[in-house]
């Protein structure tokens, strides 16, 4: 043991890996970026009501996770208007329009109707009037309504855009949710990411995708991996073919998508390389510019994949709460190798 911590401490200021290899490990990805999502799709999740029907809105799409409040555009300031945003009509400038002249509103809505956006939705139980509604519908401008209030609404809209349109990659990869913590299983076609996702779920974990794995950088710090809609809930057995998670092991058993916290990379045992075997140093890859910490995971037959897996997340989650079991180690080592030394001094 002290061997080992002694090799450790010759080398800990050293990087063991160039940055290369820590940017997803020559891996071929599919980036997505920033694209577009069907409005009939936020419509549809927000649970908005369409008070403008004769409008088409199969073809119209969303490509900005911003939304307006077109409070100064009502009064006629048109600088730096962003048109493709969402325009949200709140409490607040519903009983501003209310307060002019119908002439005045008229004025208005000529003027902020003719410019192209995506749509127009009223909150807080607010509609709009016969005027407002003519002339969208003359300018196929689809207009909705929500119950919810204005703050509430803004930020639930706001946090699905985000998600929607989001930057995202396509890798190959398996994510499976053990323990809570989001675990991307990475490594070569065949090396068994498959079947460890198996035995997890096996033993009470959720499958979030087999195979494909998009992750999307909701933020900057969080990523979320999904699955393709048409490999959703499936997983590859080489020599049995296809199954069905969801079928076999029931709802309990699968997840729509999954924060990734922590990479394993499976790699076939090298005797030649010389592997981590204290844990002091963290070791990450990164995706779309966020940094996850990776371990690389050495495959010998005999080895129980499923559990070392388990272990790893549940390692991980106890660092994130503030205990560091190779970092204890260190410090018992140190402190012994202290009382040894110091009857040689006196």
């Amino acid at each position: 043991m002290q061997n080992c911590m002694c090799r450790f401490a010759a080398k800990q200021f050293r990087r063991r890996h160039d940055s290369g290899k820590r940017r997803a490990c020559d891996l071929k990805k599919r980036r997505k970026g920033m694209g577009s999502v069907a409005l009939s799709k936020i419509v549809e999740q927000l649970d908005l009501k369409n008070v403008t029907p004769e409008v088409d809105i199969g073809k119209i799409r969303i490509t900005l996770p911003e939304i307006n409040r077109p409070a100064l555009q009502l009064t006629g300031y048109f600088d730096h208007f962003d048109s493709k945003r969402v325009q949200i009509i709140g409490y607040v400038e519903y009983t501003y329009l209310e307060h002019l002249s119908r002439e005045r509103r008229l004025e208005v809505y000529k003027q902020f109707l003719s410019y192209d956006m995506p749509c127009l939705i009223y909150t807080t139980k607010t509609t709009p009037d016969e005027d407002m509604l003519r002339m969208a519908i003359e300018r196929n401008i689809p207009i909705f309504t929500a119950h919810k209030t204005t703050t509430s609404f803004m930020a639930e809209i706001i946090r699905r855009l985000n998600v929607e349109l989001a930057p995202c990659i396509s890798i190959h990869g398996v994510l499976v949710d053990v323990y809570g913590e989001g675990v991307l299983i990475m490594g070569e076609s065949g090396i068994g990411k498959s079947e460890a996702a198996l035995e997890l779920i096996k033993r009470g974990h959720r499958l979030v995708s087999d195979d494909v794995v998009e992750i999307r950088r909701v933020s900057d710090d969080t990523l979320v991996g999904s699955a393709p809609d048409i490999t959703r809930h499936f997983i590859e057995l080489r020599g049995i073919g296809i199954i069905d998670v969801k079928t076999l092991f029931g709802v309990e058993s699968v997840k729509d998508t999954q924060s990734i916290d922590l990479v394993i990379k499976m790699e076939e045992w090298d005797k030649n390389r010389e592997y981590d075997r204290m844990g002091l140093e963290e070791e990450y890859t990164e995706f779309l510019g966020n940094k996850v910490v990776c371990h690389s995971l050495p495959i010998r037959p005999g080895r129980n994949l499923a559990v070392i897996v388990e272990c790893a997340a549940v390692n991980h989650r106890q660092k994130k709460m503030g205990y560091n079991a190779a970092k204890e180690l260190y410090n018992r080592v140190q402190a012994s190798l202290t009382r040894k030394r110091n009857p040689e001094e006196e």
